[in-house]
């Protein structure tokens, strides 16, 4: 086995995991007259599409794990964005439900998109091929641990 392999220069893992960590950050002064995580605001995000959804699939679409997901749910449950509850057919299965508040701060981070779209202008062609790669190869790589997918 070469050397070369294990360099970090030559991991594609670790570019994705810098720059991940660098958009983060970009957002995290645009969240915090929210008081919003990113991982809350991407939260949101999908309960703005899906104002009622099951705890599961929440966790399959955002690529979340049970143990990272729950703390995320019970602060913005504790901040009154959303509220859950077992269904009554089979109690193993939590709902997620977007509340009026949560749906009225849709309308007012409106410009937490913009504004990041700001701090990245001039990318625009860059950054459009770079999502559209990456969404193919997270398509992708989803399907290598889910051979049902």
């Amino acid at each position: 086995m070469s050397n070369d392999l294990l360099k970090l220069e030559n991991q594609i893992c670790f570019p994705l995991y810098a720059l991940s960590r660098e958009i983060i950050k970009l957002y995290k002064p645009l969240l915090e007259p929210f008081n919003l995580t990113y991982t809350q605001y991407i939260t949101l995000m999908v309960l703005w599409e899906h104002p009622q959804i099951n705890f599961k699939t929440l966790g399959q679409i955002l690529h979340l794990d049970s143990g990272t997901l729950t703390p995320v749910i019970k602060k913005l449950e504790e901040k009154g964005f959303v509220s859950k509850h077992r269904t009554k057919e089979d109690d193993r299965v939590v709902m997620v439900v977007l509340s009026q508040a949560g749906r009225d701060l849709k309308d007012e981070i409106k410009s937490v998109p913009e504004a990041l779209s700001c701090l990245l202008e001039g990318n625009e062609e860059t950054l459009s091929t770079l999502k559209k790669a990456l969404d193919t190869l997270l398509e992708e790589t989803s399907q290598w641990g889910n051979p049902q997918k």
